[in-house]
């Protein structure tokens, strides 16, 4: 493995001393919009950012001809990634080494996910209805409230157009292990209304998601476990004469997905579902307020292999805001807002407690001072129905100098909310449980020069009152605030082109601890190594992808390994005319039998092709 990640270092930094850039590459991809909305909670150059941020456009989505969010965000900086199977299977996405439910999700301004778990399923997020992935890494509770410890993953639906005349575009694709993917989007605009409807479907026979266990207390279920996700979306927008807007958003996934369990279920019908309403409008010539109303499903039920009926857990999330944007200069702005948050939870477990609220009022403040020092500070309290008040706060510096070298530090704490699991779930949850803490300090150094783009960037995070199942005499396990953990991280990227070819390098190091056993915290890699190279030669597009990590332990005890592994895809496109495009892409080259979490299977080397079709 070591000399894996050594040669794949060699070769990547070969490439970067030998190449020279033409334009910017920025963190995921060349045309990376200027304008980032999450870290603010309003538009803000990138280049005035101290936060780090990672987007991803629609561009991206089709250059990379990603099939699901997940396999778009694995390999991302600062992100590591598990799946219990292949397509369609749980899904958890770890930032800054958190723990998974320590990553707040937002679609289109509106928290998703479950409130039971307290964390997303990313693996049923249709990625052909996306039109933009914003990560923030870092805690961001001053803005967001709970959940943000490690950072805010927010997802944008497709947009309106910008022609009156409609803009359609198919998809169509076939490949491994049955696999299929449909997709068709219409937007555009009419006079002062635009809109966007779309429709997508992707199913596959799957894999043995999970291996055989022998033993008296084994387990082996030798089938493959399918999937199948229909969705759509829809947007709808107008703009009045004084400049005021409104606009509605939907989207909508529903399907099945087999898995392998030692507890007698065998698959599960899910619907997951966003709908938002917002309105913007100018108060005054220097006051922007907008107003947001959401609700978010996130809806489960399993099924014995029998197709009898096993279990239910549903929840609905009902969001409110309100944003208002003061400039009270040219350099100087100040953010005052708040939020209404309802999670009600419908099950067939007996939660002692079914609903609660939590209403949240922020203020933030961000200026430039000399032209190139910017400031963002901003300060949080939430008055949460379950465990009271808390307070947050975050502030940040950056300075962009000569030479295209910027310099950047943030300080910040968190919290996040226990779920309904860990508050009310029947002989194990706990009412009495405090929020989980947390405390990060971070440094940073970035160049943008001609001949190549970097970023480096150090932090510190302190968790504390982390909820773990803990047994009592009679190994009745039940949640207690008992755990703390200790993150340190480093992360770099380098990016260049030269001649046509692009080149970009992710690199994540951690030493994500328990701090009572100084044991790793688990599912955690603590090296992670990306590479993406891409291509055009006339009528043709190419690329290829390399993703390395290093072992990681499946136990809090660190007695159960996970090697790690060395992935390589290769992609390739040929465009027919303007029109018409045909798509081919080889995951797993090197055909690398590898796992995430411990016996659960991952995708051997599989193809995929597709063609599409735009207007």
């Amino acid at each position: 493995m070591k000399k894996l990640l050594f040669s794949t270092v060699l070769l990547t930094g070969a490439n970067a001393s030998l190449l020279h850039a033409q334009t910017n590459l920025t963190q995921s991809t060349l045309d990376l919009p200027e304008m980032v909305v999450t870290a603010t909670r309003s538009e803000t150059p990138r280049n005035q950012l101290s936060a780090a941020s990672t987007v991803y456009t629609r561009n991206d989505i089709e250059r990379l001809q990603v099939k699901t969010l997940p396999e778009l965000l694995r390999g991302s900086t600062g992100l590591d990634m598990t799946q219990s199977g292949g397509l369609g299977k749980q899904t958890s996405v770890f930032m800054r080494g958190t723990n998974a439910d320590h990553v707040l999700v937002l679609v289109d301004g509106i928290k998703v996910g479950s409130a039971t778990l307290g964390s997303t399923p990313f693996e049923f997020v249709p990625i052909d209805q996306v039109e933009r992935v914003e990560i923030i890494r870092g805690p961001q509770s001053s803005l967001y409230g709970s959940e943000a410890i490690g950072g805010v993953i927010q997802v944008f639906t497709r947009k309106g157009g910008d022609s009156e005349t409609p803009k359609f575009s198919l998809d169509a694709g076939g490949g491994s292990y049955d696999t299929y993917r449909t997709a068709g989007n219409v937007n555009g605009r009419w006079k002062n209304n635009w809109y966007s409807l779309g429709a997508s479907s992707i199913g596959t026979e799957g894999i043995n998601a999970r291996q055989p266990i022998p033993g008296p207390f084994g387990f082996s279920q030798p089938d493959r476990d399918g999937y199948q996700n229909t969705a759509m979306n829809a947007r709808a927008g107008h703009r009045f004469d004084n400049n005021a807007e409104v606009e509605a958003t939907f989207i909508r996934a529903e399907g099945d997905t087999e898995y392998d369990s030692n507890f007698g279920g065998d698959h599960a019908k899910f619907v997951t579902q966003t709908v938002g309403l917002s309105g913007k409008m100018a108060i005054a010539d220097n006051w922007h307020s907008t107003f947001r109303l959401g609700q978010s499903l996130d809806q489960n039920d399993t099924f014995f292999p029998n197709n009898t009926f096993d279990s239910r857990f549903n929840s609905t999330r009902w969001n409110a805001s309100w944003l208002n944007e003061v400039a009270l200069t040219d350099e100087h702005r100040l953010i005052l807002g708040s939020d209404y948050r309802l999670d009600e939870v419908e099950s067939t477990v007996a939660y002692t407690v079914k609903s609660r609220y939590d209403i949240g009022v922020f203020g933030e403040y961000r200026g430039q001072f000399f032209d190139n020092h910017f400031v963002n500070a901003s300060v949080r309290g939430d008055k949460n129905e379950q465990f009271g008040d808390y307070v947050t706060g975050n502030v940040g510096w950056r300075s962009n100098w000569d030479y295209g070298i910027s310099t950047f530090a943030n300080f910040g704490n968190a919290f996040k909310a226990p779920s309904f699991n860990d508050l009310y779930f029947p002989n194990y949850g706990n009412p009495n449980l405090k929020p989980e803490e947390s405390t990060s300090v971070e440094v940073g150094l970035a160049g943008n020069h001609d001949w190549v783009q970097w970023e480096l960037r150090a932090y510190h995070t302190d968790i504390d009152n982390l909820i773990t199942p803990v047994p009592d005499k009679n190994f009745n396990f039940s949640a207690q605030n008992v755990g703390k953990s200790q993150i340190d991280g480093l992360e770099a990227e380098i990016g260049t082109q030269w001649q046509g070819w692009n080149a970009k390098l992710n690199m994540t190091m951690l030493n994500p601890e328990i701090r009572e056993t100084n044991k790793r915290l688990p599912r955690r890699a603590a090296k992670t190594l990306s590479f993406d190279l891409s291509r055009s030669f006339g009528q043709f597009d190419v690329g290829a992808y390399v993703l390395a990590q290093d072992h990681r332990f499946d136990n809090p005890d660190n007695s159960i390994r996970v090697a790690g592994f060395v992935t390589v895809d290769l992609r390739a496109a040929y465009h027919i005319n303007k029109n018409w495009l045909l798509s081919a892409k080889l995951n797993n080259l090197l055909d690398k039998n590898y796992q995430t979490v411990n016996t659960y299977n991952q995708l051997g080397m599989n193809y995929f092709f597709s063609i599409h079709y735009n207007n």
